[in-house]
């Protein structure tokens, strides 16, 4: 591969991606929604026994980050796994272990 063959780009999306999964809370918050399905923000950060707006700050940079996707019902933002994105992921990983 020569320089002019990288997608910067694309290394930077990586890169961010993996950074956002790369904390002991937000892996902690994938756990749990990997076990329940869904969840809302109350019953995150009750579940974990941190505040409320250090959940929001976490589950936001996941989903902006596009390992998570919410719904609204009501006054409740409901989180879950986005499909795909975690083995997506594991695969980067173990393809760059590989190298």
């Amino acid at each position: 591969m020569t320089k002019a063959e990288i997608d910067i780009r694309k290394l930077e999306i990586t890169a961010q991606r993996l950074r956002s999964v790369a904390h002991p809370m937000r892996i902690q918050i994938i756990r749990l929604l990997e076990k329940k399905e869904e969840m809302n923000v109350t019953n995150i950060y009750q579940a974990l026994g941190i505040e409320q707006a250090s959940a929001s700050h976490h589950l936001n940079i996941l989903k902006s980050n596009n390992i998570l996707e919410s719904r609204r019902d009501g006054k409740n933002t409901y989180y879950s796994l986005k499909s795909g994105a975690i083995i997506e992921l594991i695969d980067c990983i173990n393809k760059c272990g590989k190298q």
